[in-house]
């Protein structure tokens, strides 16, 4: 016999975002290396509705590894985003170049 599909994901997750639990049919997927499709061998993290209705759906591509590339323990928010404007800036040019 089959299953009621009324019992069906009531699993709960955590919401990376905001903390919240959530049921699992009540939140979306989160995959930081943007590519949801390819599910092989993958753990997915959560977010709830609100917090996923706020994020930029825009593409990310290269931005994981930019991240890991400068991540460290203990980073003050200051340090952290001077690196991060240091490496956008390395790779990609000054903003001020790429406003002409």
């Amino acid at each position: 016999m089959w299953r009621s599909r009324t019992n069906r994901d009531r699993k709960t997750v955590v919401c990376i975002a905001c903390g919240e639990s959530v049921l699992r049919a009540d939140a979306r997927e989160y995959d930081k290396e943007g590519d949801r499709w390819d599910r092989h061998g993958k753990d997915f993290e959560h977010l709830c509705k609100s917090c996923y209705r706020d994020l930029c759906h825009q593409p990310r591509g290269e931005l994981e590894s930019l991240l890991l590339g400068i991540e460290q323990d203990g980073l003050s928010r200051e340090e952290f985003l001077s690196r991060y404007f240091g490496a956008v800036e390395e790779r990609y040019g000054s903003a001020e170049g790429n406003e002409r």
